[in-house]
């Protein structure tokens, strides 16, 4: 597909999006009843009325607690992916465990280049022989290096979210309740 077909079909798609959208508005507007009254026009919020104006200070506690929790919860999230690299890194440190690449499309289907039958039970070649310990120790010590990296950016990444808590705990923006200084207990 040339990129001037692709940029028409993305043309196409929005335009035909925006139409629908504007369709389905202009229907909207010719079908609902318009029957304003001064209890419809009332503002309410949650099906309660209004109480004083709308600059009204409110309390932010339940919002800090849901956005700790969001925050935390997408710091987990991104620790998966190092996580995963350390621990197939580990696994492949093990010479006995390393990673066994098949070499060509027979050895998927149970014959190897070397003439070693492959284990059709479990789809596995055997055990690496003696001769291949070389590139085990290859294979064991590029895990070593990636499983340090993975450590290294697990530390670091770790250590960033636990100065950014200790800034905002330090702070006081985790009080539940927050002391407010008046004006008369600082002049004190």
């Amino acid at each position: 597909m040339s990129p001037t077909s692709i940029a028409a079909y993305v043309v196409l798609f929005g335009s035909v999006g925006l139409l629908f959208l504007l369709v389905s508005l202009f229907v909207g507007r010719l079908v609902r009843p318009d029957a304003p009254t001064s209890a419809k026009l009332d503002a309410y919020e949650c099906g309660e009325p209004a109480v004083g104006t709308s600059f009204v200070q409110f309390d932010l506690r339940f919002y800090v607690v849901a956005l700790v929790f969001i925050v935390f919860e997408v710091e987990v999230a991104l620790f998966f992916p190092p996580a995963t690299i350390f621990g197939t890194a580990t696994r492949w440190m093990n010479p006995e465990r390393a990673p066994t690449v098949s070499v060509s499309f027979e050895a998927d289907l149970g014959v190897t280049t070397d003439g070693v039958a492959v284990n059709q039970e479990s789809r596995s070649p055997p055990a690496a022989p003696i001769a291949d310990m070389g590139a085990s120790r290859q294979t064991a010590e590029a895990a070593r290096m990636l499983a340090f990296a993975a450590a290294v950016d697990l530390a670091v990444f770790f250590t960033l979210i636990l100065l950014g808590f200790a800034y905002v705990w330090r702070r006081g923006d985790l009080d539940w309740v927050r002391a407010i200084e008046t004006s008369q207990s600082r002049s004190a």
